[in-house]
């Protein structure tokens, strides 16, 4: 019932048509793909965006058997800039409008900040902030209903939506079948809360947990007064990783699941200890 997959972009750097190969010879039954990051022979910006171009890599990942989990759009919906804004929005579009061709899960996105910069301040974690991103998402919103497809949001302790309340703030205002949750637990600790992780983890599944729809997974350390997870191969970290698979396992069967900020050295290590805890669960 595990659907194991990884990131494209944290693959061997090859041209495309091999990196699906790769990702299917490797085990894994999904990805996560975003264009920019995992395709660098072709142009992938948005004129270029058209159906050809979906619809051939939706028969490339057919006959590899692997699923687009997930189609990356990271951009900051938080931009104080109008122009920036403006261009933010018209990319999210050009993606759900690819993603309804290529037949993905859905386009995911990270919450954002209140700079031009995309980076941390007091700010990102203000109710202000938290008004500026709903107003922002959801015309993105309303413009994947119109399309048929599923826009993902995910928690980041130092973007707007920092924490799971946040989120649960964000799917009530919006209010919309469309919008889900891609839930990564380390990207919700802090050096203030990780010793809580467990607590978390299982709040995400209390408060959110029907909205959940891929788990991104890798492991995090403290190092120099920092969260750090990489390169660290996944089982050496801190994460409570038997708990996340136990709630997914109980939850979420047949929920893609993507392994995250890991190298092509430590991958399959990475996989292989997912794959045993999953089945001890």
């Amino acid at each position: 019932m595990l659907r194991l997959g990884i990131r494209g972009h944290d693959m061997e750097k090859v041209p495309f048509e091999q990196l699906v190969e790769n990702i299917s010879k490797k085990g894994f039954c999904c990805t996560q793909l975003a264009l920019k990051k995992a395709i660098s022979e072709f142009n992938v910006s948005r004129e270029a965006m058209t159906p050809g171009m979906a619809l051939y890599m939706k028969k490339l990942f057919a006959k590899n058997d692997v699923d687009v989990a997930v189609l990356g759009c990271y951009l900051n919906l938080g931009n104080p800039d109008a122009d920036q804004l403006r261009e933010i929005t018209k990319n999210y579009e050009a993606h759900i409008r690819f993603a309804s061709l290529l037949g993905c899960g859905m386009v995911g996105t990270e919450t954002g900040a209140v700079n031009t910069e995309y980076k941390y301040e007091e700010a990102n974690h203000s109710d202000e902030a938290l008004e500026i991103f709903i107003n922002n998402l959801r015309p993105v919103v309303e413009y994947a209903e119109k399309m048929g497809v599923i826009m993902a949001v995910e928690p980041v302790y130092k973007h707007i939506m920092c924490d799971i309340k946040r989120t649960r703030k964000v799917l009530d205002a919006i209010n919309s079948p469309n919008l889900r949750v891609i839930f990564d637990p380390v990207n919700v600790m802090s050096l203030d809360n990780y010793k809580n992780q467990d607590e978390i983890i299982k709040e995400a599944f209390d408060l959110i947990g029907e909205e959940i729809a891929v788990l991104h997974i890798k492991d995090f350390t403290v190092k120099d007064g920092q969260i750090v997870s990489r390169p660290l191969t996944v089982g050496e970290g801190m994460l409570n990783i038997p708990l996340v698979m136990k709630l997914v396992k109980e939850h979420k069967p047949f929920m893609h699941v993507l392994l995250e900020d890991s190298v092509p050295e430590n991958a399959l290590v990475s996989k292989a200890y997912i794959e045993k805890v999953y089945e001890e669960a």
